[in-house]
């Protein structure tokens, strides 16, 4: 068994931190799904609908962003491991784009359906 350091709350919080400005400073697409969750934040807290239907429009937003940092994770260790053309490499990467995609696909469709019902 590995020798794991003693449990941090704040130094854990630190590299979680140190992560997520990391994500900002170099991911592109996590920049324009940032931008996009602190635009719709308020859409979420102002709109007229029930608590439930607010907490789905939430996950389904932080699930965008969770993925889109998942699949930068999968990119940077497949990116370690080998910066040569390699098919595993690449279906890897496929993979991690693909979370990406179905979690963008479950957000917009949840919030088209959540918000037309609200309109109607």
């Amino acid at each position: 068994m590995r020798n794991q350091p003693k449990y941090n709350f704040f130094k854990n919080t630190s590299y979680a931190l140190k992560g997520l400005i990391d994500l900002i400073k170099n991911e592109t697409s996590f920049k324009i799904e940032l931008i996009v969750t602190i635009l719709l934040i308020p859409v979420i807290i102002f709109i007229d609908t029930n608590l439930t239907n607010k907490a789905i429009l939430f996950i389904t937003l932080m699930g965008m962003i969770l993925a889109e940092a998942i699949n930068s994770a999968i990119e940077r260790v497949v990116d370690l491991v080998t910066l040569e053309h390699n098919p595993m490499a690449g279906r890897a990467k496929d993979v991690g784009s693909t979370i990406v995609f179905i979690s963008i696909s479950i957000f917009v469709i949840t919030w088209l359906i959540i918000l037309f019902d609200i309109c109607k």
